[in-house]
């Protein structure tokens, strides 16, 4: 289709997804191209140190460069379906929706990505999300370019995570239709795959490892888990053994911090806790509660919590 236009057409196209606010077409496509030219300038790049030891490194794209990401995300990747197994950084699909289709199974096996985003490497990017059949071809390269980072997606910018679901998909698909043959219930939250039923695991990890393999992917041995019923089962954060539930060592410290502010009175419980920031501390505390009622809205103790803490903020 895009064979033998020229590059009128092709800034054209640029312009219609209305990436930057710039109303000059010249000054538009120059410093799309600029940009696109100049990508390592164009991060901030620091480590944030893992829960399970050693450090992440994060890209954080600097003011115009997100800019121009979220309207290719909102304008561009968006359009793009990504797959019902996938359900991390997908509108309007919370976080319990990870932990549902494993409630209540005799097994769950845990499986990780190794280094995920490092590995989604800019062809991939290219031929996935933004192909030929679709897109000028130098259209689709310089999005390519302004999405990846010396030929890996960044993670920290606001492109990633969706791009990583649709390199994901056709995986996601394969292997979610192979799961429900088998009984198996399968999703994947970024770079954690969960598995759950009655199955041998090893079988399971056998063709994930072949089927990363194909895509230039492989596991992390070190976070391999196989939880049994007779254990505390927990899927992104969340207990399953019988119903979706956030952790009791996160609940009872609430509700620590929640008997000593309504029997000693807020300030009192700051005062003995070594805090000076109140706002910043009732934000947090509502935070916390209001993670606890987004996994299940009907706890009351925990409604009675957000009622009691909402009186304090009007005081």
């Amino acid at each position: 289709m895009w064979k033998y236009i020229g590059t009128k057409e092709c800034n054209d196209f640029l312009l219609s997804l209305h990436l930057i606010d710039e109303k000059k077409e010249k000054e538009y496509i120059q410093l799309l191209y600029i940009i696109s030219n100049r990508i390592k300038s164009n991060y901030n790049i620091f480590k944030i140190k893992k829960r399970s030891g050693g450090y992440r490194t994060i890209y954080e794209p600097k003011p115009l460069l997100k800019h121009i990401q979220r309207k290719i995300l909102q304008n561009v990747l968006m359009e793009r379906k990504t797959s019902s197994y996938a359900k991390a950084y997908c509108q309007g699909i919370p976080l319990k929706e990870n932990a549902i289709p494993h409630v209540r199974k005799a097994k769950i096996l845990k499986l990780d990505i190794e280094n995920f985003f490092e590995n989604i490497s800019f062809l991939e990017v290219y031929h996935t999300c933004f192909p030929i059949e679709y897109y000028p071809k130098s259209v689709g390269m310089l999005l390519a370019y302004l999405c990846t980072y010396d030929d890996h997606l960044p993670q920290g910018a606001p492109t990633s995570s969706y791009i990583s679901n649709l390199v994901m998909k056709s995986f996601d698909e394969e292997l979610g239709n192979w799961c429900e043959k088998k009984d198996i219930s399968y999703t994947r939250y970024s770079d954690d795959m969960t598995f759950s039923g009655d199955f041998e695991p090893s079988i399971v990890i056998s063709k994930v490892r072949k089927m990363l393999g194909k895509l230039g992917l492989t596991l992390n041995d070190k976070k391999t888990h196989v939880i049994s019923k007779s254990c505390c089962q927990v899927v992104t954060g969340m207990v399953v053994n019988q119903k979706v539930q956030v952790p009791l060592s996160y609940r009872k410290k609430i509700r620590q911090e929640m008997y000593y502010i309504q029997r000693y009175g807020l300030d009192s419980h700051l005062k003995r806790m070594k805090i000076q920031n109140k706002n910043e501390y009732i934000n947090s505390l509502m935070g916390k509660i209001g993670y606890v009622l987004q996994i299940n809205q009907e706890d009351q103790e925990f409604q009675n919590y957000q009622s009691y803490i909402q009186k304090i903020r009007q005081c």
